[in-house]
């Protein structure tokens, strides 16, 4: 059985993510590595903080703080929100950390030694009002191609079409607002993509049938347009440094990598940190993971659109153009935009929901099951207040809560606190079983390819066949006239309560819990429940003592709905 890696897009260190962001990346991954766990798999999903770029420097200096410490900071930050996501991270890294300088000045060193980097003189944005050469993204202004007038020099927030500083109209120094710009010479290192296209273009084609249409269409779009030598050095304080042992001029003058060169690189370095952070007496081998790891590695990456071609071009390039045998990914999992009442979610204009204040609105489950069953797959998705409380109280509150309360209050009313014995199973039982494992195995093969919204419609539709036959055998009518029955209908639906329980765990794992927990048994350590299994509905034996939770899921009314409007906006933000 293959091991699985994943890894989601690094999220930017300059402050908390939106939902959109949570989205596109990190909540499908976790989604895709709980189950991965649950199903027996091996599994470690890695992920850090991206901190390294002009938007971290300018961010230090909006808060008055050295880069160092406004990572260290922003870093902790993060991962209190996403902790409080239930995001299961492996290893929740840093890019700045000393693992990921070592492994990228490896990698920069082997491209230069097999004549894929090349250093050039360049002409470059100089602003003499801040005294020093500006990187792309310290270079703002109007972007040539739609026109956007918040466009950075490396791409257009708008259009996300990758720019060059001076490709920018009336451009301005993102320091000091400056427009009094010169261009100047200097060097930088490039990385040669154009003498990778081909091998590029063999990769992909052996990929790509693997991945969903918006990566590979992607992937096309920039080969056919045709790989173009990129420059992976910048004028920055904050980065990983030039080695001098292979540049020193370029070292001794400051220059650092590109963020979108190191940055994929730290895909290996935080799963060094997950090595390196190994507990007394605990071996962790990260290399396994990496190195010479096709055969043993299924490797899955989680991304939006505007991240795909760095992962499926720039970043194999990089791996290719190495000449050793480091794992390239076999799935790129890209994603279309999560949208705010139409208009873009955006974390430098500060529109829409951010995720810490999601979590102080509601529980993360809400947020969870929401995202996920209108995930931005097939094309850009919106969020609305209007959508959102629908979907909680119909699929979440009504749907799965209230049968699992219902069944469970009716239960101990009726029968105590200990699971029922009553009849024998007959025909609707078998029925049941028979609709719960098709069910089933429908999620599992949504969840097998990735599609998240079919994944969340089969789970849905797992919930509504509990309540179907409830709504059959009407147990609160049965016990006037069948005891035995109506006890055989309540084990049969909690059997079905622990079967929720376990696979609804990578949607809304703090509601499983809380579902599994329900029930006192001497040993509950099912990871998964095959269709075959599932048939019976016999796990909870009679007798087993429960408890009844609190509400999972409780209704959003339309006062709530007015206040999180009156909060965030609403139609028309």
């Amino acid at each position: 059985m293959a091991r699985h890696l994943v890894t989601s897009a690094l999220p930017y260190i300059n402050g908390i993510k939106h939902l959109g962001n949570m989205v596109g990346s990190m909540l499908p991954a976790d989604v895709y590595s709980r189950y991965l766990r649950l199903r027996g798999h091996e599994v470690l999903y890695i992920c850090a903080t991206d901190e390294h770029g002009t938007p971290a420097e300018l961010a230090a200096k909006a808060a008055g703080t050295s880069v160092a410490e406004f990572c260290a900071q922003a870093h902790d930050a993060q991962k209190a929100v996403y902790d409080g996501f239930e995001l299961a991270f492996d290893h929740f890294g840093r890019s700045s950390s000393h693992q990921n300088v070592e492994i990228t000045q490896h990698f920069a060193r082997k491209l230069w030694e097999n004549g894929f980097i090349e250093e050039r003189a360049i002409s470059q944005v100089y602003s003499p009002v801040d005294g020093r050469f500006l990187p792309d993204r310290y270079v703002e202004g109007t972007c040539p191609h739609c026109g956007y007038d918040k466009a950075r020099g490396d791409q257009c927030e708008n259009c996300t079409r990758v720019l060059d500083p001076t490709d920018l109209l009336e451009p301005r120094s993102a320091i000091s607002g400056s427009t009094e710009l010169e261009i100047r010479e200097t060097k930088h290192l490039f990385l040669l993509q154009s003498r990778l296209q081909h091998e590029v273009e063999a990769w992909v084609a052996r990929h790509e049938a693997d991945w969903p249409q918006l990566s590979s269409s992607i992937a096309r779009k920039w080969l056919t347009e045709g790989l173009h030598d990129r420059a992976i050095t910048r004028d920055l304080d904050w980065g990983v440094p030039v080695p001098a042992d292979t540049w020193p001029d370029l070292a001794a003058e400051g220059k650092v990598f590109y963020v979108w060169f190191d940055a994929p690189i730290e895909y290996i370095g935080a799963t060094k940190e997950w090595a390196d952070a190994a507990p007394d007496g605990d071996s962790r081998d990260w290399k396994s993971w990496w190195y010479e790891a096709d055969d043993t590695v299924r490797y899955t990456q989680f991304m939006a659109k505007d991240n795909v071609p760095f992962h499926t071009v720039m970043f194999p390039a990089t791996e290719l153009g190495v000449r050793e045998p480091w794992k390239k990914v076999d799935v790129v999992k890209g994603f279309n935009w999560l949208t705010y009442y139409g208009g873009k979610f955006s974390t430098s204009q500060k529109r829409g929901i951010f995720t810490d204040a999601a979590l102080e609105t509601l529980p993360a489950d809400y947020w969870r099951y929401f995202l996920i069953a209108n995930a931005p797959e097939s094309d850009d998705s919106s969020f609305t207040w209007e959508h959102f409380a629908a979907t909680v109280n119909k699929d979440l509150a009504d749907t799965l809560g209230n049968f699992v309360n219902r069944v469970l209050s009716f239960s101990r009313k009726r029968f105590g606190d200990e699971v029922p014995a009553g009849a024998a199973a007959g025909e609707a039982e078998a029925r049941l079983g028979e609709e719960i494992a098709r069910l089933l195995a429908e999620y599992e093969e949504h969840m097998d390819a990735l599609q998240y919204r079919k994944a969340a419609a089969a789970l849905r539709a797992l919930w509504s066949a509990g309540n179907s036959y409830l709504e059959e055998k009407a147990p609160w009518l049965e016990i006037k006239t069948n005891p035995d029955g109506a006890a055989l209908t309540l084990r049969t639906a909690m059997n079905l309560i622990h079967l929720y329980a376990i696979v609804s765990e990578p949607l809304v794992p703090a509601s499983a819990a809380a579902m599994r927990g329900a029930f006192t048994l001497e040993s509950d350590t099912a990871t998964w429940v095959t269709p075959e299994e599932a048939k019976s509905l016999t796990t909870i034996q009679p007798g087993t003592p429960f408890t009844v939770p609190p509400v999972l899921f409780a209704k959003i009314t339309e006062e709530d709905l007015e206040s999180y409007r009156e909060r965030f906006g609403g139609a028309g933000a």
